[in-house]
This record gives structure tokens, sequence and C-alpha cells, in this order.
């Protein structure tokens, strides 16, 4: 079974919820190494909220930071108050919080793949359209008249975009209108297939009594990345192998029958490794070797062999943690020693499957089909959990982070968090690497809690005084 077969832009804000207590929590909050590889964890309390429109379309706050989404902010008592600026109140209202910027929704489709670039998001779906959104805003759009675009990489001008037909298509941003977007080839190209199909030897047998060019994908292309210096692209697929595309000339240099299952993840690092994850529960790892003018690609390592299929794949921007989510709910950890990766840990926050996984910076962000997504923070073999983002009505299928120039600084480095979901909606989220986790965040709502009481008290007594003793009409 496969494990990942199995109008116009609106703002919208997550409404409050409540806050849960730090017990509840205290055992999903940290990363332990000594953790079983599998199971799940069924203690996990999951938190449902709902998002209400409160802005017009297309508007947009500079000032963005709403915490909506974020444990700082969703409790009913962290509200503005009278009290809120006791000189007996500890709570820091300056903290960095993690929360909702708003929503990008068009009625059209399922979202299954995001790509941004600079201050455009790509958007892929199942209508067989690719939007374009620039400032909160939709800014152009093309059709691939391909069905469901399950995966999508910028590269300079050209857009790769990887499909259910099992192509990957090619697209050039108009040199002279950039709304405009022509599609400039196929992967691969009609001229390689001609002369791949001349010769008996280059057709392989991909089913029983069928047989098809090793330079083609013959299941749905479910996902891409490009090698670190950009010379290289990957594609991976449902037909269970891995191929290698040369940027240049669009040259497929090698196939490689990688998994005995469908293969729903690839990701190049540095060092010329590529990670490749299957629903046949496995993550190897594949070192690229160029002799003269050929490249060829060998297994070095099989990281993780498990029943749950593997979903998602991520890695950090060093390239020396890698991360793999699992049907499962759980995230598999792995840290580099040296020339090889050993594991590091379990992290436990999801009681569906991990669906994605996106890394910047030291945060590692893991959306689920339970809707949620949780964002945790590497502190050295450390990870904890700062936030749970909520909001989204159905699954989420895919993430993507952009550097947030506007507000990050060098001792606070921000990110914009791009969320597609199967509701058919992108959410935006600016999250901090110096957010405060769960804990710290249900301590300071305790002493918020006790401090406003005081507080309240206090202004009792004085306003009774004022009054003359006047009684408050009940």
């Amino acid at each position: 079974m496969r494990g990942e077969r199995s109008g116009g832009g609106t703002m919208m804000f997550v409404e409050t919820n409540d806050i849960p207590s730090t017990g509840e929590y205290a055992n999903v909050m940290y990363s332990d190494p000594n953790l079983p590889m599998t199971g799940n964890h069924e203690d996990f309390p999951l938190r449902n909220s709902s998002a209400s429109l409160t802005m017009a379309a297309g508007c947009y706050d500079p000032g963005r930071m709403s915490g909506e989404g974020s444990p700082m902010t969703m409790s009913p008592w962290n509200q503005t108050s009278p009290f809120a600026k006791s000189p007996w109140s500890q709570f820091d209202e300056h903290l960095p919080q993690n929360g909702l910027i708003g929503s990008l929704i068009r009625e059209e489709g399922h979202i299954y793949s995001l790509a941004a670039s600079g201050d455009l998001l790509y958007t892929g779906s199942d209508s067989k359209n690719i939007r374009v959104w620039k400032n909160l805003k939709e800014f152009t759009g093309f059709k691939s008249n391909s069905g469901l675009v399950k995966a999508i990489i910028i590269s300079g001008e050209k857009i790769f975009t990887g499909h259910q037909d099992g192509k990957i298509r090619v697209w050039k941003v108009s040199p002279r209108n950039p709304s405009i977007h022509k599609r400039s080839g196929t992967l691969p190209t009609l001229m390689e297939i001609f002369k791949c199909s001349i010769k008996p030897s280059n057709y392989v047998e991909v089913r029983r009594h069928r047989t098809a060019l090793w330079i083609k994908h013959t299941d749905a292309v479910s996902c891409l990345s490009l090698s670190e210096d950009k010379q290289l692209l990957y594609s991976a697929s449902w037909d269970r192998t891995l191929k290698v595309w040369r940027m240049a000339d669009s040259k497929c240099l090698e196939s490689i029958s990688a998994h005995n299952d469908a293969v729903n993840s690839v990701v190049a690092s540095s060092g010329a490794l590529v990670f490749t994850g299957s629903a046949d529960g496995t993550v190897k790892v594949w070192r690229r070797q160029e002799k003269g003018k050929s490249t060829k690609h060998a297994l070095q390592q099989t990281l993780l062999e498990q029943e749950c299929a593997v979903t998602a794949l991520a890695v950090n921007t060093s390239g020396s943690v890698v991360y793999c989510g699992s049907s499962d709910g759980l995230v598999n950890f792995w840290e580099r020693e040296d020339k090889q990766l050993s594991h590091g840990g379990v992290l436990r926050g999801h009681k569906l499957a991990v669906l994605c996984l996106s890394a910047a910076g030291n945060l590692v962000l893991t959306g689920s089909a339970d809707k949620s997504i949780c964002v945790w923070r590497r502190d050295g073999t450390i990870h904890t959990c700062l936030s749970v983002l909520t909001g989204h009505q159905g699954p989420v299928k895919c993430l993507a982070l952009e550097e947030d120039r506007e507000l990050s600084t060098d001792g606070d480095p921000r990110w914009i968090v791009y969320s597609g979901s199967l509701d058919k909606s992108v959410k935006v989220w600016s999250v901090s690497e110096l957010a405060p986790d769960l804990n710290q965040t249900a301590v300071r709502h305790q002493q918020r809690l006790v401090s406003d009481a005081d507080s309240f008290a206090c202004e009792g007594s004085l306003s009774a005084g004022r009054a003359g003793g006047n009684r408050r009409r009940q």
C-alpha cells in the first residue's frame, strides 16, 4: 500500500482557543534519543481551532504579529485587560510569537505542492492550474493540462513541476511580462525520447509484459529536488525509481531502481548526498560519484527499515541533520558524524500521519493529516516544540519556508511559513526561533492569571474607598 495514495486571495485569522496545561504537553515537548523508532503517543491532545474571516481580500498587515495559532495567545485569558499593566504582572508582552498572518483561498482544488521564491509563492493542486501569489494576493496563474501537480521546484527563471501523469514540465517566466509563464519543455524531451527509442536495450521492464524507455517515469512524479550546485535535478516517482537530470541540457543521466514501493520523497543535500524515502518503509542515502563526464549514484547507507510508509524527508540548512516523517505520525532524525549518519531520536507531535516536513535555520516544521503543524527548535541534540499551529480544516499536505527579511534581526531570525492543505487553502504564518516553548508559555499564562487576579482585588478595594463605601450593583 502506498503511503501517499491512501476567485482571489482572502485573508483569515484563527480564533483564540484554550491553552493546554503544562502537564498535558510535558511529555511531548522534547525529543528523546532513547525512544523506540516505532509506535505513536496516543495521549497527545489535539487542539482544534476554526478560522473566521476578519479582513478584506488582498488586505495586508505589515506588522503581521498576530499570535493566533500559537499557544501564547490561544487562550481566552490572553486578552487586553485594564489589569494587564499591573506592577504585579510578570508576563512579558514583547516576546516573539508564532502566529497566523493570513490565508490564501481559491476554491478550485486541493493543495498538493508549494514553492516560494522571493516575494512569489507557487501553488499546485488537482485543478490542473498552478497559481502564483504575491504579497498575499493572487498575482497570476497558468494551466498545466495534466491533472494533479504533485511537486514544484524553482531554479532561477525556470519552474519545474512534477505531475500525476509521470511527466516533468518546465516553465519559463517571460522577460517582458513576469506575470506570463510559458511552457518551455517536458522531461524527457521529445528529441531524447526519439534517440533513445531506436535502441532496444533502452527499454526496461516496468510491469509484467510491459516495457518502457528507462528515461521515462511510468507513474506519478511524487517529488523533485535540486543538487546543492543547481547542476542536477532529481525526480522520484511511484514507479519506484529515482532519476537524475542534467540541468544544462535536460538530459536524463541515470535511472536508479531505488525502492521496492513508491518513492514519496527525495532531498539532495550537501556533500553530494541524496536521500530517498519510500512507502516500503525505508530511507536510503545515495552518494554522487563523478568519473569524467559520467555521473553515477551509489547506495551508501540505509537509515531506516520499518513497516510504516515513509511520507516526507527534510534536511537542515547545514546538512547535518536528516528528518523523516512517517505514516505512524512520528518524525525520526539522524545526525551526521564523519561520513555516517546515526539515529538521534524521535519527535512525537502528531496523532496521524506526517505528510510534509520543512527545515530552515534551527527550526523544523512538521505538517500532518491531523490538520496541525508543529514548530520545533533544535538546540544541540535537543528538539523543543515551540508551537502547534492550527486552523486548517483538512490534512496539511505541503510546507514552504522563506526568511522574513522585514522582521528578522541578527539575534531573532524569523521565517514566513506557507502551509498547503487538502481544505483547498494556503495559510501564511510568522515564526520566530526565539518564541517560547509550550511549557514556558503555560507557566507564563498561569503567572498572568495570578497577577491579574491580584490586580483586580487591589483595583476593587481602591474603587470602593473612592466611592465612599457605595455598594457595586450586582
